[in-house]
């Protein structure tokens, strides 16, 4: 597995080693050890699947308590994938991330705990899954307006958003709970 550090260092891509050829193709999609010989050693506690159709755009959501690191990965289709930095002390405090993930490249995004999480789809459907090292807590989840114009995100603009009422009504960066 490659493993590179993105603008912000914590938030990294990783690109397995894809074995290919006329039947197919294998890789591996999750080695504790390979990974944390790579600096992401995440226990993980949860699996999750969501599908949604082209539009669709999930988040940005975060845990003010029980915060999840989150492996990500999209096994059909394509996604605009953001992770934004909720960490105050962070010298990246506010900043983003912004990565194409597709079925096709099989990159995958490590998201530490402590930053929101989104995603945007871009193909017809797309399949997102998604690793987290703490279990998912209704009444710790937040919502962060991912229109905020505090935030500086491209979302591509070629197709109109589909959020949800909560995503829709998420808080902007300035009045957001944040970690410390």
């Amino acid at each position: 597995m490659k493993v590179t550090p993105t603008e912000i260092p914590d938030v990294k891509i990783v690109e397995p080693n894809v074995f290919g050829d006329a039947r197919g193709f294998f890789f591996e999609s999750w080695n504790k050890r390979a990974l944390a010989a790579a600096g992401i050693d995440a226990d993980f506690v949860q699996d999750n699947h969501s599908r949604s159709r082209q539009g669709v755009l999930r988040g940005l959501h975060y845990q003010i308590q029980s915060p999840q690191g989150k492996l990500v990965r999209v096994v059909a289709g394509t996604v605009f994938d953001v992770a934004v930095d909720m960490r105050r002390s962070s010298p990246t405090f506010g900043r983003h991330i912004a990565v194409t993930l597709s079925a096709d490249d099989k990159r995958m995004l490590w998201i530490p705990g402590g930053f929101a999480h989104g995603f945007f789809v871009l193909s017809d459907v797309a399949e997102f899954l998604y690793k987290t090292t703490d279990y998912w807590y209704p009444e710790h989840e937040r919502s962060l307006l991912w229109s905020d114009p505090a935030l500086g995100i491209a979302w591509p603009a070629q197709i109109e958003p589909i959020v949800t009422a909560k995503d829709g009504a998420g808080a902007k960066l300035a009045d957001a709970e944040t970690y410390e």
